[in-house]
């Protein structure tokens, strides 16, 4: 398994803040042959169907998760989506099944453009260092990383030609532009999916609510209906552009971005679309409709699972509010980032929660009592009986499987550290293996971070 690294064509150089703890070398991949036996597949709570489905049915399992328009990263509620996602790639790995991850990063779009203005900084410079900065918060929060991390700069000539066929099975068409602005903005028609709205199952009233909050447009004049979506941005004075073919010259909308790279890297029908649960409307919904014109065949994703949203003092962490806590922010103080992952364990995937400082406190006692737990596992002589740690590994093996109940996952754990620290739990490596291999806490203190 390789390092967190940047898309080909957004080259990084090293931007890390030297105030910043060292980070943890490359993370293999989760060794299954140091425990007995497989772990068993993990079925998620489907979006679309409201039903707990089969997570991946053959054995290659293909993922994907929306990354960051990287203006400001990387938030908590960042961490939290893809720490989820994170252990259901643990989970398929110790399931025995191969894996392909594929995420994006929204390095061009209006926010990033907008931020860059606003501070006077290049906006290419400005994406490369947040992207640099959210890979270096995923390898400490050890996310494993993906096999394909895809940028919409580099998706460009995808692009193009999805919007250039949409155009041509009828399913787009040209705007006029207002305002003095130029003429020939594409436009995808939502509604040419028969599918349309079947991923939220929500009104058109709440659609077009959300739509218009979510940086859609529908008040632009000359769209055939309030929710049809942008595809291909032609050019405007001052912003970046890309020859675009006979769609002109332009960037690329936002939903047709994730479409292409998902087609392109897993195919049509892949097993799991993931992100924050904020993404159900409109972007996974209008993505799926796109890529179900472009395959001619749907299901654009076999299932979709999101996760909640993160709060602080009573608001969801957004960057358009401010109140944002950051991975990196964290790191500077000194927290431990075994720390930050355990306390976002601690709340199931689904639910929406508040971060809190009183939960921080809380998580950085449990990953004490882990550590020191694990090294009297390993001190402790004889030998542990493998049964006894067979049996730990199997109840977290089982927790995880059912729709990533972490919190119940974490409680396996906490009661085996208790056992053992009050001289009657499962002695041995296996547990503490484990616990690194599937929950991604370090607890063995060889393999620490210093």
């Amino acid at each position: 398994m390789t390092a967190w690294n940047a898309p080909e064509l957004v080259p990084l150089p090293d931007r890390r803040d030297p105030a910043l703890p060292a980070l943890p070398g490359p993370l293999p991949p989760p060794p299954p042959g140091n425990r007995p036996g497989r772990g068993p597949l993990v079925h998620l709570h489907d979006t679309a169907t409201n039903k707990l489905l089969p997570s991946a049915t053959g054995d290659v399992a293909r993922l994907y998760v929306c990354g960051i328009t990287p203006y400001d990263a990387t938030h908590l509620g960042h961490a939290a989506t893809y720490i989820a996602f994170d252990l259901l790639n643990r989970a398929w790995r110790d399931a025995g099944l191969d894996v392909i991850y594929v995420q994006n990063v929204t390095d061009v779009d209006d926010p990033l453009l907008e931020r860059a203005q606003a501070t006077g900084q290049d906006w290419q410079d400005l994406a490369r260092e947040q992207t640099a900065l959210f890979a270096q918060d995923m390898q400490a929060l050890r996310v494993l990383p993906p096999q394909e991390y895809r940028s919409a700069t580099q998706a460009v000539p995808l692009v193009v030609q999805a919007a250039t066929r949409l155009l041509e099975q009828g399913h787009a068409y040209r705007v006029p532009g207002t305002n003095g602005g130029p003429d020939g903005d594409v436009y995808f028609s939502v509604h040419a999916d028969p599918g349309f709205g079947r991923i939220g199952n929500l009104s058109p009233e709440h659609m077009l609510e959300l739509f218009a909050e979510r940086g859609g447009d529908p008040d632009r004049p000359g769209k055939r209906h309030p929710l049809d979506c942008l595809l291909w941005r032609v050019q405007r004075p001052g912003e970046p552009s890309w020859d675009g073919g006979t769609l002109g010259r332009g960037r690329p909308g936002w939903h047709i971005e994730c479409t292409t790279i998902a087609l392109e890297h897993l195919g049509i029908s892949f097993d799991v679309q993931g992100g924050g649960s904020d993404l159900v409307f409109p972007h996974h919904e209008m993505g799926a409709a796109e890529g179900h014109l472009l395959a001619g065949t749907e299901p654009f994703a076999r299932l979709y699972a999101h996760t909640g949203l993160v709060g602080l003092d009573g608001h969801k962490m957004s960057k358009s509010r401010g109140n944002l806590v950051f991975v990196s922010t964290l790191r500077r103080q000194g927290v431990d980032p075994a720390a930050i992952r355990l306390a976002i364990l601690a709340h199931h995937y689904r639910h929406d929660w508040e971060w809190t400082t009183e939960g921080l406190r809380e998580a950085q006692d449990r990953l004490e009592r882990w550590r020191a737990a694990a090294a009297r596992a390993l001190a402790q002589n004889p030998p542990g009986e493998p049964a006894a740690q067979w049996q730990v590994v199997e109840a977290l093996r089982e927790r995880l499987a059912d729709d990533l109940d972490a919190p119940g996952a974490l409680g396996i754990v906490d009661s085996w550290a208790e056992a053992l620290l009050t001289g009657n739990g499962a002695r041995g490596p296996l547990v503490p293996t484990a616990v690194s291999a599937l929950l991604g806490i370090e607890v063995l203190p060889e393999h620490q971070p210093r």
